[in-house]
Parts: structure tokens; C-alpha cells; sequence
């Protein structure tokens, strides 16, 4: 560590240059783990934060709530199931709510609407406001990100292409879907929103799209074969499920693979350039009784010592740029995930180190010192 400290303070700027690029490195990977968990939020948090475990879809559906129409009917023999605790409905569809006479574009927010039954488990907590109630079906919950645009406590607004209307009685906080605001509302209501047109329910009794079951044992298989046309899944098969989650998803880790390969090559090869020009150092100190190992030590310490710094500094830069942020963007850092990528940079910053540590064990002595031949 002596050794490596040393050289760190004799070539400052050599070793700034090599840590400022790590440091580029590192708060790529941050912003893009921020981004992604951001854009996975937004796409699933109102499935992600629901107190379910399972999901009851109509079979062939592939776990989309769009795909799937079962009865409410089915609500009755679930709860008899073995280690089913509690069911409910949900049924969910995308609207667009007019604001006043929805003449202009920022008149017009898309929502999806979630239909559940009041008092139901599935129910967010407010944060601002009144829940539902079987009472009042045109009073909804509405995400608090519609404040932004202009919506506050009892304003009601129209649905466009409908001549329904609904009233905001409650604000909850972090509930969207397919990336816009979730608008929870009464079955009862989401059903009339859902199954305007003639026939669209295709004539199933108490229309949902979903059974959602709590329950921490319970097995799929089982429900399946007492419910038949039906496939069940945990909570997080259904988040999977949703349209463009997996490929959205995908892409992200895609990238965040690419850039951690890209960066251990680019490291490597830094530390590999930097041995190569003391070849003869290093050879003097082994004439001189230095051991590989000793050597070997050296290399890998400046390695931790660069990348451990380079990665607080990325740290501390993602932290800050998500402050300035615009509000709207899709940008969320989670602690687990930053800690888990600086471990996986420092394990692919150490581990590039391995090969300089190889080219120190094969230096020759009397071939750098340019005894022989």
C-alpha cells in the first residue's frame, strides 16, 4: 500500500487522467441505473406497490391485464382455495381526461384508470383527501403527479370520447401505469368506462380483468386446475406481463452490460499500458529482492485506491445531477442499486488489474535491466 501511495503522489496527473475517466464510467452506470428504475416505476409502480402476491389471469392471456376478461363470479370459489387469505377484482384501462373544455393540448392528460372495489386491499393509502366509497362511483383517487397539471381536491373532469365524469376526492403518491398517472375509481364505475360500447364485455357476468390473491404459500398449479380458462402468476410475472415492460427493461440492462464489459476492457488496458512503461522499475526492484507478490500488491492497491475513489466521485455527481433533474423525467436511485453496481466496478476494475499483475511475474531481471538478449 506504502509503494502504491507513493507512486500516486509522485505521477498525480497520469493517475487524475486515469481516474477521471473511470470516474465518466462510473456515473454513466449510475444515471442509466437511475433511468431505468425510473422508467420501471413509472411503467409498474401502481402492480409493484400493491399488497397481492398472486394474479388470476383468464388463460392465454399472457399475463396482461388488457388481454384478460374473467368474472367476478370466480371472487367466490378463490377465497376457498388452500392458503388464499384474500381476493379482489381489478380491471384497468387507458383514458385521457379533459380539462374544462379540453380545448387545448395541455387541456388533455392521458391516465389509466384502475377499477377496484372500495375498501379492498388493493386500495392506496391517501395521502391528501377522502377514499372510495361504494357510494359515491364517481369519486376517484388520483396520482399526485396531476397536481403538477393543474388538477387539485374536487375538480371534476370528463373523459374524452365519453360522457362519463369523475371527481377527485383523494391524491395517493407514486401510482402509475404504462407511464401516466393511475386514476383509481369503483368497479362499478371503471366497468360503465370499460364495456360502453354494446357487447364489448363479450357478455361475462361482473366483468374484471384480473383476480388479485394474497396469500404467501399458495400454488399456481392449484389454482389453475380448480379454476379452469385460468393462469395464475405472482405479482411480479404480471409486472413482466405488462405491454413493452420486458423489452423496456431489457434495453436498459443491454446497455448497462455493454458499458461494464467496455469499461473493464478500457481499464485493463490503461493498467497494461502503465506496467508496460516500467517494465525496467519493475525489474530493478526484483534484481534488488522484491518480490512478485510485493509487486503484484502495489498494482492492485493503486487499482482499488483509483476505482474506489473514481466511483464515490460518480456517486456523489449521479446524486447531483438527479437534484437538477426536470421533475417530470423519469429518474429514480435506488440505495440497493447503487451499491450493487459500485461493487460490481470495483470487482471489474480489480479483476482487469489481474493482467498487469501476470506481465509483473513474467518481467526478467537481467532482461530489464538490458543484461541480455
Amino acid at each position: 500500500m506504502f509503494l502504491a501511495m507513493k507512486e500516486l503522489m509522485h505521477s498525480k496527473m497520469k493517475f487524475s487522467m486515469i481516474t477521471v475517466i473511470f470516474v465518466l464510467i462510473a456515473w454513466l452506470v449510475f444515471i442509466l441505473s437511475g433511468l431505468g428504475t425510473g422508467l420501471s416505476t413509472l411503467a409498474a409502480s401502481t402492480i409493484m406497490t400493491m399488497k397481492a402476491d398472486y394474479v388470476v389471469f383468464e388463460e392465454g392471456s399472457q399475463s396482461s391485464m388488457s388481454k384478460s376478461l374473467l368474472s367476478e363470479q370466480l371472487l367466490a370459489e378463490v377465497e376457498l382455495l388452500p392458503n388464499v387469505s384474500a381476493a379482489a377484482p381489478m380491471g384497468s384501462t387507458m383514458a385521457t381526461a379533459l380539462k374544462g373544455q379540453g380545448a387545448k393540448n395541455e387541456d388533455k392528460v392521458d391516465i389509466a384508470i384502475i377499477g377496484i372495489n372500495p375498501g379492498s386491499f388493493l386500495e392506496p393509502a391517501t395521502v391528501e383527501g377522502e377514499s372510495l366509497t361504494s357510494e359515491n362511483s364517481t369519486g376517484v383517487l388520483v396520482n399526485s403527479t396531476m397536481k403538477d397539471e393543474g388538477y387539485s381536491l374536487g375538480d371534476t373532469f370528463l373523459l374524452d370520447g365519453t360522457t362519463e365524469s369523475l371527481t377527485i376526492i383523494g391524491f395517493v403518491k407514486d401510482q402509475t401505469y404504462n407511464h401516466v398517472a393511475s386514476v383509481f375509481t369503483p368497479m362499478e364505475e371503471w366497468r360503465k368506462i370499460n364495456f360502453a360500447a354494446p357487447g364489448s364485455d363479450k357478455g361475462v357476468p361482473g366483468p374484471v380483468n384480473a383476480i388479485m390473491l394474497q396469500g404467501k404459500d399458495i400454488d399456481p398449479e392449484v389454482i389453475n386446475s380448480k379454476l379452469s380458462g385460468t393462469d395464475t402468476v405472482t405479482r411480479a410475472g404480471a409486472v413482466q406481463g405488462m405491454p413493452g415492460y420486458k423489452e423496456e427493461n431489457g434495453t436498459i440492462l443491454m446497455m448497462l452490460a455493454f458499458l461494464l464489459a467496455i469499461s473493464a476492457f478500457v481499464l485493463g488496458v490503461f493498467f497494461y499500458v502503465i506496467t508496460m512503461q516500467k517494465t525496467n522499475q519493475f525489474g530493478i526492484m526484483k534484481a534488488i529482492g522484491a518480490s512478485n507478490k510485493f509487486l503484484g500488491k502495489a498494482i492492485v492497491s493503486q487499482v482499488f485506491i483509483i476505482s474506489l475513489t473514481s466511483i464515490v466521485i460518480g456517486i456523489l455527481l449521479t446524486y447531483g445531477t438527479a437534484a437538477i433533474m426536470p421533475k417530470g423525467m423519469p429518474f429514480k436511485l435506488e440505495t440497493n442499486l447503487v451499491v450493487t453496481y459500485s461493487v460490481i466496478l470495483l470487482i471489474i476494475a480489480v479483476l482487469s488489474s489481474m493482467v498487469s499483475v501476470r506481465k509483473i511475474t513474467k518481467i526478467d531481471p537481467l532482461q530489464a535491466l538490458g543484461r541480455i538478449e
